[in-house]
């Protein structure tokens, strides 16, 4: 049975993977370094120490890393104050899924950006743990950061129902050995062979509800008994 849902918050809850690249392309062609898309999709799920050393070691940021990421993350939190880019449906899947069940928060951004997306859609009540991959040892694609979420929720991670819209994500939230309904990004969608890796794939948050979420346990069940319709 399920006993808590975890959430992933860039691309599931709020469309930022477009900003964080508009954000680092722009400071990275600031300091004459290099960018261009196999970079973004290399620093999709990687915690703030993992890219900010990636910019600098890869890309040619002359800065040291812990400069980098702490004005990347501050243009990234003026931009949210500005207007924050929420997806459609985002408060009421959480409100409706918080009725049900304890949540969670595994992202890949930095505290006070997680710490400000809740503030200001107003979602802070709902979760009962977040936790940011700066925070663990290893980002997204490994499973880190959902396990120390589900340490802090008091749950076994094999209860967990984990929503994430990509890549990095899934494969993280599976290493954890949690359940995966994915949400697949249009604009930064997982390949193929990932996304077969979810236990269920949705098109929008409308559609993320509690049956859906019920429904990786039955399935799950039925891949383990060898039974099903």
């Amino acid at each position: 049975m399920i006993a808590a849902v975890v959430f992933d918050l860039d691309g599931v809850l709020i469309q930022t993977e477009e900003i964080w690249d508009d954000v680092r392309e722009a400071f990275a062609g600031e300091r004459g370094a290099r960018y261009d898309a196999d970079a973004q999709r290399a620093m999709m799920g990687m915690s703030s120490l993992e890219w900010s050393l990636y910019m600098h070691d890869e890309l040619g940021v002359p800065d040291e890393p812990e400069d980098i990421s702490a004005e990347v993350v501050r243009r990234m939190e003026t931009r949210y104050r500005e207007r924050l880019p929420l997806i459609d449906g985002a408060q009421d899947a959480v409100r409706r899924l918080a009725a049900r069940w304890p949540l969670g928060l595994a992202s890949s951004s930095n505290r006070p950006l997680i710490d400000a997306v809740l503030e200001l859609s107003g979602l802070v009540p709902c979760f009962r743990a977040t936790v940011s991959s700066e925070e663990v040892e290893r980002g997204k694609p490994s499973p880190d950061v959902y396990l120390e979420c589900a340490r802090r929720l008091a749950v076994d991670p094999a209860a967990c129902a984990a929503v994430e819209d990509s890549h990095s994500g899934i494969r993280s939230a599976k290493a954890a050995g949690m359940r995966v309904l994915a949400i697949p990004n249009p604009s930064y969608p997982p390949d193929d062979e990932v996304l077969a890796q979810a236990d269920v794939v949705l098109g929008s948050l409308p559609e993320l509800t509690p049956e859906a979420v019920e429904r990786t346990s039955w399935l799950r069940a039925t891949k383990f008994s060898g039974s099903g319709p």
